[in-house]
């Protein structure tokens, strides 16, 4: 047990009290459509709101369904992910809409087994599209119940653990509250602890920011600017590993083609390189 009854009261009071003033309105938080919110979850995994905002719109008037999306070839649902990066979960959702043909399950376990949905994702979708009572952690809200309860970051295991303790009957707004609050007020570096709502209950108010668990290589210098590139040019044309090594003016883009064929996000045919059809 992570929390007395009294702080999980406290908690829930004053949290989604803020969230009724304060809370973002989102688009995807206005459908209970298991794909829309699937597809929602999805481009907001290491994307930022405001570049999915855009973008969400754009995918699900091209492809409305998930009927839509599975008749499409993976080549266009590529060029429809253009500007979120991360091309695999572009793929991953279509590999989804292909196995799920006769429609999206709403339980945990049916999401969990789709390709490419981790715990996270499965809880948050059947949580948001169907109203399930369900305990799940992204980074905010790990961050948001570790601060409050133990003073730190939490562990994702640790986090669900207290998002269950606490978690009110209306889960959907409870976890959007939590997603909220660390998005707006608690930061991951500079947490504005004057104007939180759960500041007075919280273990870890005033504690500085923490530093990223693990140094990053450089996006500039990375294979996966050098992929990104690639399937960017493939959006446009067909082309070969000569233009493409000319292009990108780069020496492993012939080792990452072959990376993304083995991974189907491009197909190559001798030295013909293009999108999947």
């Amino acid at each position: 047990m992570y929390t007395a009854p009294p702080l999980r009261s406290a908690i829930k009071r004053r949290l989604l009290r803020w969230y009724d003033r304060s809370g973002r309105d989102l688009p995807w938080r206005r459908t209970r459509d298991p794909y829309a919110v699937l597809v929602s979850e999805v481009m907001l995994q290491q994307t930022q709101v405001s570049r999915v905002l855009t973008a969400y719109a754009s995918f699900l008037e091209r492809f409305p369904t998930l009927r839509s999306l599975a008749a499409a070839p993976l080549g266009d649902v590529l060029r429809a992910w253009s500007g979120l990066g991360y091309n695999r979960r572009a793929r991953d959702l279509h590999l989804i809409a292909r196995a799920a043909h006769r429609g999206l399950p709403c339980d945990v376990a049916g999401l969990d087994a789709l390709p490419g949905v981790g715990a996270y994702t499965a809880g948050a979708v059947s949580c948001f599209s169907s109203g399930a009572r369900v305990a799940f952690a992204d980074t905010n809200i790990r961050r948001v119940l570790g601060r409050v309860v133990l003073g730190r970051v939490a562990s994702e295991r640790e986090a669900v653990a207290i998002d269950a303790e606490i978690l009110p009957r209306d889960a959907a707004r409870w976890h959007h509250a939590l997603m909220d609050l660390g998005a707006t007020i608690c930061h991951s570096r500079a947490p504005r602890c004057v104007v939180c709502p759960v500041a007075s209950t919280c273990r870890g108010r005033g504690i500085v920011g923490e530093a990223p668990l693990r140094k990053q290589s450089p996006f500039a210098t990375s294979d996966r600017r050098i992929r990104g590139h690639i399937i960017d040019e493939l959006r446009e044309k067909t082309t070969t590993i000569v233009q493409l090594r000319r292009k990108l003016q780069d020496a492993r883009v012939e080792r990452l083609v072959n990376d993304l064929v083995c991974e189907g996000l491009v197909e190559r045919r001798g030295a013909q390189v293009s999108l999947p059809a």
